[in-house]
């Protein structure tokens, strides 16, 4: 795939104390392989559908603090310094400053004002996701926040998005666009969601049968927080693996009722 227009879902990864528990578990629900971990690079270890890269698994760096395991989004750029500087200039947090990662890349690190952590990815020879919206591939992603307004304000300004809000009244919903491509959503976190739980960035994997993938998950120590659940965009389900990192799984092919209207956002 060619370079994403700055401001794309680019790729994703993840953070694991045990690897070989992850790619397992990871292996079984999203039918995912795995490449040799790269020791030059921390064991970085990629994961692939279907022969295509689409995200990867790492373990804790040395001396790193215990940490959860979460899923990290990256954002494409043309220049990983000048949106660091946007980053911050709009109230952000960089957290690692930009890095170049041999000749794949400059990766930085970043915390929007109401806690979100994301990472930004400046391609060389590794332009991201080979696959997207196929069986195991990332198809979506969701900034899921308790401060809206603080995301609203900052995302559009650090990567130019047009937002619309989803005319809905059971929840604050929006989404955010790139030109004339959607390219990712925004739900405030309601009393539903337990309060230790930080704000964070719902990644969603196709599959190609929702409840089977629920199935596997649940019977590999993964919890099952919502769903599956039928909408105008699929069959879909929110699941915690068994190391804490959230993620959706849903089946694009089942879907229900009419897709929602959304109103421009001035």
């Amino acid at each position: 795939m060619a370079v994403q227009p700055e401001g794309t879902p680019c790729w994703a990864d993840a953070t694991f104390s045990d690897l070989e528990g992850a790619k397992s578990f990871y292996g079984d629900v999203l039918g995912w392989t795995f490449a040799e971990a790269s020791a030059e690079y921390g064991d970085y270890t990629q994961a692939y559908a279907d022969g295509k890269a689409v995200a990867a698994v790492v373990p804790p760096m040395p001396g790193q603090p215990e940490a959860p395991s979460q899923w990290c989004l990256y954002f494409a750029a043309r220049d990983t310094a000048a949106t660091a500087a946007r980053i911050r200039d709009n109230g952000g947090e960089v957290l690692m400053e930009p890095m170049q990662v041999g000749d794949f890349g400059t990766m930085c690190l970043a915390r929007d004002p109401s806690g979100v952590v994301f990472g930004v990815w400046q391609a060389g020879t590794h332009e991201g996701f080979e696959a997207m919206a196929e069986p195991g591939a990332y198809i979506w992603a969701e900034v899921f926040t308790r401060e809206p307004e603080k995301s609203d304000a900052f995302f559009p300004a650090v990567f130019s998005y047009r937002q619309r809000d989803m005319e809905d009244g059971e929840m604050d919903f929006r989404i955010y666009d790139l030109g004339e491509r959607t390219v990712l959503g925004r739900m405030k976190m309601t009393e539903e969601f337990p309060p230790e739980m930080p704000p964070y960035i719902n990644v969603y994997f196709t599959v190609q049968d929702c409840d089977d993938a629920v199935a596997k998950a649940t019977k590999l120590g993964g919890v099952l927080r919502y769903g599956p659940m039928t909408t105008p965009f699929g069959r879909f389900a929110a699941i915690s693996d068994p190391q804490g990192a959230n993620f959706s799984v849903i089946d694009t092919t089942t879907t229900e009722g009419d897709m929602p209207k959304l109103t421009d956002v001035s």
